[in-house]
């Protein structure tokens, strides 16, 4: 061990998503356009509620930070990836693999929590509408959002600490295209056998954990307005389709590649892709094709945009 102390790595070097050049010079392309979607799309959806007076209600403030976090989620790995495909040599160095990793988690372990924050607040809309104000205030939103911030922070910190300190004197290939904890384990000049179920397990008990809530409360929101209303529940599942289609989406990739990892170099990519890239350019699509009051507030928004251009 002290012999492999002595030599460190400095650098990764990432497989990238294929080994074809002609493929790679032509998904630059989509990739590039699919961040660019992203960012518009979620900074859009933020700017929106921040402006608009008429969506400054506790589930669009919730929903600004999810955009927020996609934003951020997406802008870790997505232009790392873009700039690759036009490299031969796809290098990282170990402080930028290692931020990859903290804010990989950071905003990943923040958006189960404030996905779980989103579900509680459609059971009180939903189940409790007369409380609703009284419940939701202004201040419990905050804290809510600020648990799922510090949530994140913890859960991200305690995946570093884990392999901050592992010996990396040897192999440096990372089968992928950003800084995954599985995978970059596997660099470590050590048996990392114990250490990699730890903090699978870390990452296990956080996602599990918030998906069984998500599925405890929206069960329960179904279920109450079914047995209190005729037809009721379709119309709960027409105001929850959108908080749970986003929900398959983000957890359904990690519960593969951490909860039951399938050991498949391109289904890993594949869905590596679908949560760090895919899931951030869908959010905000879903949300404002489902949603009257965001599709109100960009029309009031362009119509605003056109008459101060007319004034001029």
């Amino acid at each position: 061990m002290e012999e492999a102390n002595q030599s460190v790595v400095s650098e990764f070097v990432f497989s990238g998503l294929c080994d074809s050049k002609e493929l790679q010079a032509f998904l630059m392309l989509p990739f590039s356009a699919l961040y660019l979607m992203t960012a518009a799309g979620n900074l859009l959806v933020v700017l929106l509620i921040i402006s608009d007076s008429r969506l400054h209600s506790p589930m669009y403030f919730l929903l600004a930070n999810l955009s927020f976090v996609d934003f951020c989620l997406s802008s870790v790995t997505t232009p790392k990836l873009t700039t690759d495909f036009l490299k031969d040599n796809k290098t990282i160095s170990f402080g930028g693999c290692m931020t990859q990793i903290l804010c990989v988690h950071f905003f990943g372990g923040g958006e189960m929590v404030l996905l779980v924050t989103m579900a509680y607040d459609r059971y009180v809309a939903i189940c409790k509408p007369l409380h609703y104000s009284s419940i939701m205030d202004k201040q419990k939103c905050l804290c809510l959002v600020l648990i799922s911030w510090i949530i994140g922070f913890v859960h991200a910190m305690s995946q570093l600490a884990m392999i901050l300190e592992l010996p990396f004197c040897g192999p440096r290939v990372i089968d992928s295209f950003f800084c995954d904890i599985p995978l970059v384990i596997k660099l470590a000049c050590m048996d990392t056998r114990t250490l990699g179920t730890l903090i699978n397990a870390d990452s296990g008990v956080l996602a599990t954990t918030c998906f069984i809530l998500l599925l405890i409360s929206y069960t329960y929101i179904l279920t109450t307005v079914h047995l209190h209303s005729k037809g009721g529940a379709s119309k709960a599942l027409s105001t929850c389709s959108s908080h749970i289609t986003v929900v398959v989406l983000f957890f359904g990739p990690c519960i593969f590649i951490y909860l039951w990892p399938l050991n498949i170099t391109w289904v890993d990519k594949f869905l590596a892709v679908f949560y760090t890239v895919i899931t951030p350019v869908l959010n905000p699509a879903i949300y404002t094709l489902r949603n009257k009051e965001i599709k109100n507030a960009i029309k009031r928004l362009v119509d605003q945009h056109m008459d101060s251009r007319d004034t001029f």
